[in-house]
């Protein structure tokens, strides 16, 4: 119950009358429109910040949550069966070629990335990206042996700046490398 609710003495109104004038408040008044409460009615609510404690610090408000991470180019259906087929049967002839195999991974990321850059920039739809072939290895030793290319390359393709204009990742069909080597399908330029 309020200190008013229950009726004060002359003395105690008195006294709390002083204590009320002394008072601060926290934040200013304002003044809200109608206009501002019915736009507030149709929006999202905000959060409210939080209440503060004297000699204390708030707590930080909580992180957002990270954003899904997006699928890696293999997993990606962005084909339709038609360019699907046509791929898996060799017919259709790549825009622009791309050997990386016998490189160090150094100079193959690069020439992978630079090699891209080029492709879209000529307007390049699919990409024969020669890696040679995988070969068996332990996990751990991922990067120094033979394959360590075709191993990496779809690391390199996920994280580069190329990553977005990908719409596919397809192995090559035999006439063109076959397991030595991928299709890159890139996205049609806007």
């Amino acid at each position: 119950m309020s200190a008013r609710g229950r009726g004060l003495s002359p003395d105690e109104a008195e006294l709390w009358d002083r204590v009320a004038r002394t008072v601060r408040p926290l934040e200013p008044r304002r003044v809200i429109s109608r206009k501002a409460v019915e736009a507030a009615a149709t929006t999202a609510p905000m959060p409210l910040p939080p209440k503060r404690v004297k000699g204390r610090v708030p707590p930080p408000l909580p992180a957002p949550p990270p954003a899904p991470a997006a699928p890696r180019a293999l997993d990606r259906h962005g084909l339709d069966s038609t360019w699907d087929r046509r791929l898996a049967k060799g017919v259709l002839e790549p825009d622009f070629t791309l050997d990386l195999h016998g490189a160090s991974l150094e100079a193959a990321h690069a020439r992978l990335d630079h090699g891209l850059t080029l492709a879209i920039a000529q307007g390049a739809r699919v990409v024969l990206l020669v890696t040679g072939r995988a070969r068996p290895h332990d996990p751990a030793d991922r990067g120094s042996r033979r394959g360590a290319i075709r191993a990496k390359f779809l690391d390199w393709v996920e994280a580069g700046p190329h990553a977005s204009r990908i719409a596919a990742i397809r192995p090559a069909h035999p006439r063109h490398g076959g397991g030595g080597a991928v299709y890159i399908v890139l996205r049609k330029g806007r």
